[in-house]
């Protein structure tokens, strides 16, 4: 599905980020080979295989100094610091095509309120090489795609406590998630201030006529 939603858009030369569901070789090839862009995979345990030699080839590497660091300001009530390791022996090994570098990201967690720090490793790869990306770029590139996933999960996990939905059965998850991506895009698309989308949520929550309001919907907002 992730294809069809790119022919239309000029993507040559661009990276693409994409988290372990998308880390297939199908699609690898159409990025590369047919669009002339470039792959940023997260790889999990979906591909076992690619997971294990990376994590057993990074397992020595882990205990050297970064190659580069990024630093994230306490956002959500937790400072974020993220160390990342290349390399590019395993290009000829990995059964993947058009491999330009593996790479560890350690991603350190601080909550500002308990102290209490976690820590996991998250691995990847890129068809970019060495010489097209150093370590500073390819961590960039990995704190992007997190920055834009997580700009919706967490609104999604925190003001609307998806995660903890009774709603099991049918389409009725996915259902509900539409309608709550859709309530976020309709907060979002009306270039919101200094509030945050939660903030107006919590303004807008249970009151129909500040809903219609806003939305533009009311008679004072009509024109002849």
């Amino acid at each position: 599905m992730a294809a069809p939603l790119l022919d239309c858009i000029d993507i040559e030369n661009k990276d693409i980020t994409a988290d372990a569901l998308h880390t297939q070789w199908r699609f690898a090839r159409y990025l590369v080979e047919e669009r002339k862009a470039h792959y940023h995979f997260t790889v999990k345990g979906n591909q076992p295989t690619l997971l294990k030699d990376i994590s057993d080839f990074f397992q020595e590497i882990l205990d050297k100094d970064p190659e580069a660091i990024d630093f994230t300001p306490g956002d959500h009530g937790r400072i974020e610091t993220r160390r990342i390791w290349t390399t590019s022996e395993l290009n000829g090994y990995l059964d993947f095509p058009h491999v330009g570098q593996a790479f560890a990201v350690e991603r350190e967690f601080i909550d500002k309120k308990t102290g209490v720090l976690k820590k996991d490793i998250a691995y990847g790869i890129t068809s970019r090489t060495k010489d097209e990306a150093d370590a500073k770029r390819v961590l960039k590139v990995n704190r992007g795609h997190w920055t834009i996933e997580n700009s919706c999960h967490y609104i999604l996990d925190w003001s609307f406590d998806e995660d903890r939905s009774t709603i099991r059965t049918g389409y009725g998850p996915e259902n509900m998630t539409r309608l709550r991506k859709f309530a976020i895009s309709v907060i979002k698309s009306k270039k919101l201030k200094k509030e945050t989308v939660a903030q107006k949520m919590r303004k807008l929550s249970f009151k129909v006529r500040a809903v219609f309001d806003y939305l533009k919907m009311t008679k004072k907002f009509q024109t002849a």
